[in-house]
């Protein structure tokens, strides 16, 4: 448990009350419509666009920490890199397709295109690829280091500071609280990167601190192991968020632009987080357990009020992103599997609240079978990604629809090659040269090689 003084207390007071203000003044819905509670009418400019965008990156930030502390400048190139560039790809060639097409979500475009089979096999993808888990995973584990609650305690609490407003405003309660998470991550880290350059030094006295592997961009580690995060970055793709904010957006051109700009902002705050990694890596050098470097860092180094800062700006790192996928994953089990089977669309939004409490629920479940950030996001990414991510580029483009049976198979086969090769793997029955062969490569493989045929055929 962290000791904190009453300084720091009295942040986090103003804070969380000033999460639940904004979640219910500004989250009001005037016309009580499917598209405001949804997307907020479609009507982000381009400066809301960018701050719901950029914080809704970052839930995963105790990973941040624990990455370059492990690795050094290595997480910039695996964690930061492949994401701009991909990022940069959606805004060139899919963010105005997206918003034109004006569609709540990715099953439902789906449907439009292949079919309602395909909608709903997507549906299932869909609701396990935007989990909250990963991030109520996280709070929880702040929480109960902060306050000495325990983990099970720490995920109810967790749970309900994010539901009560977005239950009651949907998106427009998630844009709104994403603008103070935006001011204050980025505050928390500024803070703390000046107090640590201006105490203990700059570059100098990383490299006299650091072993020199750490300024690698490869970070002691083989190509192999660098090319699975590029290609766990296609999840950018296939990200219903990065979707809904592109539907959100109030035309084509202001989520392309707002793209842009994010990149550069993940760009600096990257920067950041990756530099007051270095440092906590330089400052505390035998961690037992580096996924609480920032935690650890504070504590020992940072002082009254600077303390209560950063921790906040942790808190609302993990926060934006934690309330962007539990609304996303609500929305995917309302609108995609509850108005589909209730064929009545006129309870779209109770159908939402149903599943927000659903999606909860459901990650705090996977939260106790699965207590680790890092082997959800490989799971998870290992068996949803390779299934989903040529058939949803395809539903932009002509030249790419293919028939939706053959669609069908795509799905199936490349999730069981993946799901297949990872059992395999986790039972030690591939030999050595085999074994180093990511899950998500077979079911690449396996989607790209039927989609070929689909095309293939389409033009024969």
């Amino acid at each position: 448990m962290i000791s904190f003084s009453n300084l720091d207390i009295l942040i986090f007071v103003i804070f969380f009350a000033i999460v639940l203000i904004i979640g219910f003044v500004f989250g009001k819905n005037k016309s009580g419509t499917d598209a405001e509670y949804l997307l907020n009418n479609r009507s982000l400019g381009v400066t809301l666009f960018v701050l719901t965008t950029v914080t809704t990156w970052y839930g995963g930030i105790l990973g941040v920490g624990e990455y370059s502390y492990r690795y050094g400048i290595s997480s910039w190139f695996t964690q930061g890199l492949p994401y701009y560039i991909f990022a940069l790809l959606f805004a060139i060639f899919l963010a105005k397709k997206i918003r034109s097409a004006a569609f709540f979500t990715i099953p439902e475009k789906l449907n439009s295109v292949y079919g309602k089979k395909v909608g709903m096999i997507s549906t299932i993808f869909i609701f396990i690829l935007t989990t909250p888990a990963p991030y109520l995973l996280i709070l929880a584990n702040l929480l109960s280091l902060i306050f000495g609650f325990s983990i099970f305690v720490s995920l109810i609490i967790s749970l309900s500071i994010t539901i009560v407003y977005l239950f009651y405003g949907g998106f427009k309660t998630d844009v709104a609280t994403d603008v103070l998470f935006f001011v204050v991550m980025f505050i928390g880290f500024i803070i703390a990167f000046i107090f640590l350059y201006t105490n203990f030094g700059g570059l100098q006295f990383l490299k006299q601190n650091l072993p020199e592997s750490h300024f690698s961009l490869t970070g002691g580690n083989s190509f192999t192991y660098l090319l699975v995060w590029f290609l766990i970055a296609l999840w950018t793709f296939v990200d219903p968020g990065m979707h809904q904010r592109s539907n959100a957006a109030k035309n084509g051109n202001v989520a392309v632009k707002g793209l842009l700009i994010s990149i550069l902002l993940w760009v600096f705050f990257d920067f950041l987080t990756n530099s007051v990694g270095l440092y906590s890596r330089a400052l505390l050098p035998d961690l037992e357990n580096p996924v609480l470097a920032f935690p650890l860092l504070a504590e020992n180094f940072f002082g009254s009020g600077i303390k209560g800062l950063f921790f906040v700006g942790l808190i609302a790192t993990v926060l934006s992103t934690l309330n962007s996928f539990l609304f996303l994953s609500g929305v995917t089990f309302g609108k995609d599997f509850l108005d589909i089977i209730s064929k009545d669309k006129s309870k779209t939004k109770l159908n939402t609240r149903i599943g927000l409490v659903v999606s909860g629920i459901f990650s705090i479940i996977i939260c106790l079978v699965i207590p680790s950030v890092i082997d959800m996001w490989y799971l998870i990414g290992s068996l949803c990604i390779p299934g989903l991510i040529v058939v949803v580029i395809s539903s932009y483009f002509d030249s790419l629809k293919i028939e939706s049976k053959i669609i069908i198979y795509e799905i199936i086969l490349a999730t069981a090659a993946s799901l297949t090769w990872y059992l395999l793997r986790s039972f030690s029955l591939l030999n050595e040269s085999l074994n180093v062969i990511e899950p998500m490569i077979p079911g690449l493989i396996i989607a790209i090689l039927i989609h070929t045929y689909g095309i293939l055929k389409k033009r024969r």
